[in-house]
C-alpha cells in the first residue's frame, strides 16, 4: 500500500493484534475501551477508511447511513453480524466481513465446560467451599451424569460439529436439527430431525449452535421447552435471544429443567435477574472465544481482510 489507510478500532484488542494493526494502518484505538454509542463513534469516523468493530457496537441502519464516505469497509471481530445492518451496508456500498473458523475449538471447549459444569452442579459446590464446606455426605450436591446421554444439537455447523466430536468422548448419542441433512462423511453416526419437535423430545441435553435470527430468537420458549424429556440439561453458547429467559427460569425454578449452563444473555452485560438466584444456573460472562490464540486470531482475520480489501481484492469473510 503506498499509503497508510486510517481506521478506527472501536475497543481494546489483544496486543499482538494492536502492534499488527498500527504496523499498516494509522490506526486509533479506543483507549478508554469503553463501547462507543453512535454519536461517539460517528465523531471518530471523520476519515476513517475502515473500522474494526465487536459485538458491543450498534451498527444499524441509521448508524450505517451517517457514517461518512470516506468508510469502505467495516471488519467485525466475531463470527457473528446481528450488530450490521448489513443491507444498508450493501445500500452505501461498504463491505463488511467476519471472522469465521478460528473460534471453533474454543467456543466448543466452553460449551462442554457449561455442560459438564451444570449437569454436575459446580457451581453450587463452588460456593459451599467459599461459604464454609462442612464435610462431605453420601447425597451432596448429586447431579447428572453426561457420559451415555442423548445429546440434542441446535445448528451443525463448524461448532456445533466440535461440540459433537467432544461429547462422543463421553459416549454420548449425537441427535441434531440443521436447516439441511450433513453430509454422511462428517455426520459420524448422528441423528437427523428434520424439525425442532422432532429433536426437543430426544435431548437429555440440549446445547444451542444456531445463529440469531428473526427466526432463532426465542427459538427456546416455554412450548418447546416443554417438549423436552423429563430435567433436561440446557447449553447455550450461541446468542443470548436465541432463549427465552423467563421461560427457561421458570422451568428451573420448578425443576422442570434441571440444570442450565449459559455463557450467552440477552441485553447482556444486564442479565435476567431470575438466573442469579437460581442455583442450577451455571453462569459465565461470555467466555466462548477468550482465549488467547482465539482472540489474536479473530484480530488477525479482520486485519487479513482489510489487507486484502485495501489492496484491490475479494477479503475472503465478506458478508455484505
Amino acid at each position: 500500500m503506498s499509503e497508510q489507510k486510517k481506521i478506527l478500532i472501536t475497543r481494546q484488542l489483544p496486543d499482538a493484534v494492536t502492534d499488527r494493526a498500527r504496523a499498516s494502518y494509522a490506526a486509533t484505538v479506543n483507549a478508554a475501551d469503553d463501547p462507543y454509542d453512535a454519536e461517539a463513534m460517528l465523531a471518530r469516523c471523520d476519515g476513517v477508511d475502515g473500522l474494526l468493530c465487536t459485538i458491543t457496537n450498534d451498527l444499524g441502519r441509521d448508524v450505517i447511513m451517517a457514517l461518512p464516505d470516506s468508510v469502505r469497509i467495516i471488519a467485525t471481530f466475531s463470527v457473528g453480524y446481528e450488530h450490521i445492518d448489513l443491507a444498508a451496508a450493501r445500500q452505501r456500498g461498504i463491505v463488511v466481513t467476519n471472522t469465521p473458523g478460528v473460534l471453533t475449538d474454543a467456543t466448543a471447549d466452553i460449551a462442554l465446560l457449561l455442560m459438564l459444569g451444570a449437569a454436575r452442579r459446580v457451581g453450587e459446590g463452588a460456593r459451599m467451599i467459599r461459604d464454609g464446606w462442612t464435610g462431605w455426605t453420601p447425597t451432596q450436591l448429586m447431579g447428572i451424569e453426561v457420559s451415555g446421554k442423548r445429546l440434542g444439537i441446535v445448528g451443525m455447523g463448524d461448532i456445533g460439529r466440535a461440540v459433537a466430536t467432544r461429547a462422543r468422548a463421553f459416549g454420548m448419542e449425537i441427535h441434531y436439527h440443521n436447516r439441511s441433512r450433513l453430509d454422511g462423511a462428517i455426520e459420524h453416526g448422528a441423528v437427523f430431525h428434520e424439525t425442532l419437535e422432532s429433536l426437543l423430545p430426544v435431548s437429555d441435553f440440549l446445547s444451542l449452535h444456531c445463529p440469531l435470527t428473526s427466526e432463532t430468537r426465542h427459538l427456546l420458549n416455554e412450548q418447546r421447552i416443554a417438549l423436552l424429556p423429563p430435567r433436561p440439561v440446557v447449553v447455550n453458547t450461541a446468542r443470548g435471544p436465541v432463549v427465552d429467559d423467563q421461560a427457561l427460569i421458570a422451568a428451573l425454578k420448578s425443576g422442570r429443567v434441571a440444570a442450565a449452563g449459559l455463557d450467552v444473555f440477552e441485553g447482556e452485560p444486564n442479565i435476567a435477574a431470575g438466573y442469579l438466584d437460581c442455583p442450577t444456573a451455571f453462569l459465565l460472562p461470555h467466555l466462548g472465544s477468550a482465549t488467547l490464540e482465539t482472540r489474536n486470531a479473530m484480530g488477525f482475520t479482520a486485519l487479513d481482510n482489510m489487507d486484502v480489501f485495501f489492496a484491490g481484492k475479494e477479503p475472503p469473510n465478506r458478508i455484505a
